[in-house]
């Protein structure tokens, strides 16, 4: 295991960063997996107008969610979320960063 990986498990271990989800994929079973919760601010251009808009973004492990597909379900305590977009890996390839949106 590097260091980076190392790091990572320490982070996603941490109660404060992270917490337990429950991540389902597009006609799988559900699974218990741990995860850290963005909501940032998005601000989009569009011609001369900036558009505000919320967004829900979910970092998980690949080693606990090897493939999340567009479509996919994710629970955070009691709300459910579907994947939108595709995903995108980190530079090191142990990191997913999903797109969220309300189920």
């Amino acid at each position: 295991m590097t260091a980076f990986a190392a790091a990572l498990d320490a982070l996603f271990a941490d109660a404060h960063l992270a917490r337990d989800v429950v991540y389902t994929a597009e006609g799988g079973a559900p699974s218990l997996v741990r995860a850290i919760l963005r909501r940032p601010d998005d601000v989009t251009g569009f011609g001369e107008a900036r558009l505000w808009s919320e967004t829900t973004r979910l970092d998980v492990r690949v080693a606990e969610v090897p493939a999340p597909r567009p479509g996919d379900r994710i629970e955070i305590e009691g709300e459910a979320y579907l994947v939108q977009g595709e995903p995108v890996r980190d530079r090191e390839r142990l990191v997913w960063t999903v797109d969220l949106r309300p189920a």
